[in-house]
């Protein structure tokens, strides 16, 4: 690990979206064949509603792209609005023409979440790895799933979600709200070749300079992507208020 800052890409309120979705539309169309793990949440919504258009002028489509799903909750049936792989095939997948030729999720209802993890750790695999993993930045430093405490090792698994975490799930129409995830495991997440951390937002501003200019360390999850040589930070004016010089 390195305290050397990442490439840092500050764009206006205005235009952050639609950066981030001309940027990974490039790539689409550079790499057709791109596998990139995506995250939900409320970070990506704007990027999602871009990406359709930013992939129609860059003359790219996920056709023969491999999408990959960063985590999911648990203990919530099928098609609930508030599971991941809901949210992200109504804000994105299913707005995509072509579709991409694999999405790849956490099988959680065969009732068995460990093997749903194994079997995503292998699906990854089997693809060839990860090309390109974005992420956003939760208000207690974690990245996916992987909670204050996770060290650089962590696996892909179940995990205990903290309470803003759970509380995420609320928005979205979770009652009771989850107690349980899997997510992609933090060694999974630097094994990528590219990883595109997105933040926005006067409320992230804090946890962002904590994350580039503060310890590395597993209580802030996301500090532990510095080093990682093809990590870009992607930040609006706001979100990056409290980062030193």
């Amino acid at each position: 690990m390195t305290n050397q800052r990442p490439d840092l890409r500050i764009l206006s309120a205005a235009a952050w979206a639609d950066h981030v979705a001309d940027s990974l539309a490039g790539r689409f169309a550079n790499d057709p064949g791109l596998r990139v793990c995506l995250p939900t949440g409320s970070t990506p919504v704007p990027v999602y509603d871009a990406l359709p258009r930013a992939l129609a002028g860059a003359g790219g489509s996920v056709g023969r792209s491999a999408i990959v799903l960063l985590d999911e909750y648990l203990d919530m049936p099928a098609g609930h609005p508030a599971r991941c792989d809901t949210q992200l095939r109504r804000m994105l997948i299913d707005r995509l023409a072509p579709a991409p030729a694999r999405f790849i999720t956490f099988d959680v209802d065969g009732g068995d979440p460990v093997a749903a993890c194994v079997a995503l750790d292998a699906a990854i695999d089997a693809i060839g790895g990860l090309d390109l993993v974005l992420l956003g930045l939760g208000v207690n430093g974690h990245i996916g799933m992987n909670e204050p405490g996770t060290p650089a090792q962590a696996e892909t698994r179940v995990v205990d979600l903290a309470p803003t975490t759970m509380t995420a799930a609320g928005r979205y129409g979770a009652d009771p709200l989850p107690t349980r995830g899997v997510t992609l495991g933090m060694a999974e997440i630097l094994a990528a070749r590219e990883i595109w951390l997105l933040v926005s937002g006067a409320r992230k501003a804090g946890i962002l300079a904590g994350s580039l200019d503060g310890p590395i360390t597993p209580d802030v999850p996301a500090s532990l992507l510095r080093g990682h040589p093809g990590l870009r930070v992607i930040a609006d004016d706001a979100a990056v208020s409290d980062l030193g010089a």
